[in-house]
Parts: C-alpha cells; structure tokens; sequence
C-alpha cells in the first residue's frame, strides 16, 4: 500500500464519555442499528433485530466463532503473599503460555505465582518482546476446567463495570478457546435472530480468529504507517472457504461481522479473492487505500477515536463518511464501544 499521507490524528473524533456503554443490554439483539452506504455516504437508523431487511438471499454472513478465555488470574508469590497477576496472551506449547504480568519488577524468571489456594502454580520462564513473560503452569487435573473455575473474563479498560453475567461476553456461537477480547460485532446476534437469516436463505460462514490485546492498544506514532500490528491466529475450515467462494462466483456479497472476521477472509484469500481451508497468523493492518479482495459490507460496533479499527472502517466507506456517522451516532446518543450499538455499512 502506498503512503497515504494520512496522520492518526486525522481518525481523531470527540466522544463523550457517558456514551461509551458500560453494560450489556438485556436483549442481544435490541441494541440500534446505523445503516451506512459506503457509496453515497447516506445514513438511516434501525434496531438490530430487523438486520435482516438488509440483507439479501445468497449473502454471506462471515462470522467469526472464537471463544474468550478467562485469561486473568489474580494470585501471590509463593516466597513473600505478595499480590500477582498474570494475564494470558497466547499458549506457546502445552502448559506454557505468553501472558503479560503485574508487577513486572518483581516478576522475573524463577519467581513462582500461586492460586487458588495452590490449585494452580506457575513459574516465570523468560522475558519475550515487549516484557511480556513465558509462563509454566503446575497443576493438577485438567488446565481449562481450573483456569474456567479461577480465571477471570477480561473486559476492555473502558469498561469499569463488573460484569453480571459473563456469557455476555461472549457471542452465542463462540465455539474455539482462545481470545483476550470477544468479537464484539457478533454480541448483536441472537439463535433466534441467526435461524431466521438462515431461513431467509442467507448462508452463512464461520470462521475463526484468535483476538490478542492489540485490539485496544492505542496507535502511539502519528504516521499510521509506522504502526506495527501484533499477530494472531487464525482457522479456516473447508466448509467457510467454500461457502465464501460460492457466494463470490454467484455474484452474491460477503458481509462480515466484526473487523476480526474481516481481518481473517483478507488475510487468507489470494490475489483473485479466493478462499482455501487453512490457518496461519496475521497482522495485516487495513487503512484507506487498501483494496478490498473478499468483503464487500461490515456489520461492526463503533469504534475508539484513531484506533486501527476506526482506520479499517474507513478504508471500506471512507475517511470522510465514517466520521460523519460518527458525528450522527453521537447526535443520536448511540451507546459506543463493546456492549454499543452497531452499524452495517453496506
């Protein structure tokens, strides 16, 4: 991609802060719907519930069926009851994980963490990149049933609410262990919303992607091309690659759901667009001026100001339209951020 002379604070917009939503809504699928049209920049308001009146038999819905993980647990040192926290990044092998942990001074190699009342150990193995840790965990049993029992769901640091219930947290078709973060464009979809799509004639594809904390880490350099996005996993099963290729030779469209499900179909698709069964790692970073070989709509929340995830927004409607929703969900007092509101720009 070519230098597009653009700047991050150029994705900069003024949210206020009683808009960012602090909880889930009782009902998935009655959170509002801002309907965007990439073309003409034309804006119109819905609830979600009616999402499909906008799709089309043929479409393809792309979700992306991770599961998060309970990755933060609360213990102590084993030498001092000094309080530790280790926070799971990604499993490297079997019972070693990449975590990042508090407080990094006192958490060197060799130091030894216990929790739950010494259901589960761990030992500090080495530093890696960005002073995140190797870590080796000592148990007894089988690891995610303890880590489910004390491991906590994480949230996003905006959110400063307790969580009630924590498969709200989740997508109602997560399926494959393994995100810091959930996807959260997909917390809109009931079972009932998805079989009714299904029934429309909609067909649609899950694929998976792991989602690591560089969902919320902020772009810190002002050329956005100097930004450098950490790598997660993706999955993609035979049946999602055909169902995607099929709609595309049908002439039919793609419609991802989330940024993550965009993210994955772009990353694994070769220069004609076309999808093969795999899996790999990516850190592909979607910015205007990118072209598009899969996607051709995005249901998606609404995203932090100059965040990478405002700038894949823009690289599919434009810079100028985006912003300009922006402006009109904040009018209209949508509520932003994880449990916020969506948006389908088509």
């Amino acid at each position: 991609m070519a230098d597009t002379g653009l700047k991050t604070s150029d994705f900069y917009f003024d949210l206020p802060k009683e808009l960012i939503a602090q909880d889930p809504i009782s009902d998935r699928s009655a959170s509002r719907l801002l309907l965007l049209d990439k073309d003409t920049g034309r804006i119109s308001h819905d609830i979600f519930k009616n999402i499909g009146s906008y799709l089309k038999k043929g479409d393809c819905l792309v979700l992306n069926n991770t599961k998060v993980i309970p990755a933060r647990l609360l213990g102590v040192k084993e030498d001092t009851g000094a309080h530790a926290e280790i926070f799971l990044l990604k499993r490297r092998e079997d019972d070693i994980w990449e975590a990042l942990v508090k407080p990094g001074r006192k958490l060197r190699p060799g130091a030894r963490v216990v929790f739950g009342d010494g259901l589960l150990k761990c030992e500090i193995v080495d530093v890696v990149d960005e002073g995140n840790r190797l870590v080796k965990f000592f148990y007894d049993g089988i690891f995610d049933e303890i880590l489910d029992r004390l491991g906590e769901i994480p949230l996003p640091p905006y959110i400063t609410h307790k969580l009630k219930d924590k498969d709200r947290y989740q997508t109602v078709y997560a399926k494959y262990d393994g995100s810091a973060a959930a996807p959260t464009a997909g917390l809109h979809f009931t079972k009932e919303l998805l079989k009714e799509l299904e029934d429309k004639g909609i067909d649609i594809a899950y694929v998976t992607l792991h989602v690591g904390l560089g969902t919320f880490r902020p772009v810190k350099v002002d050329n956005i091309l100097e930004h450098h996005m950490h790598s997660e996993m993706y999955m993609i099963s035979a049946e999602a690659a055909q169902k995607i290729n099929r709609a595309r030779d049908n002439g039919n469209r793609i419609i991802c759901v989330g940024t993550t499900s965009c993210r994955t179909i772009e990353s694994a698709a070769d220069e004609n667009g076309r999808l093969s069964a795999g899996s790999g790692e990516t850190d592909i970073f979607i910015y205007p001026g990118y072209r598009f070989k899969v996607l051709d709509c995005l249901i998606t929340n609404f995203h932090l100001p100059e965040s990478t995830l405002v700038m894949l927004v823009s690289a599919l409607a434009g810079r100028e339209n985006v912003l300009n929703a922006y402006r009109e969900a904040i009018k209209e007092k949508y509520r932003f951020f994880s449990f916020g509101d969506a948006m389908f720009i088509s």
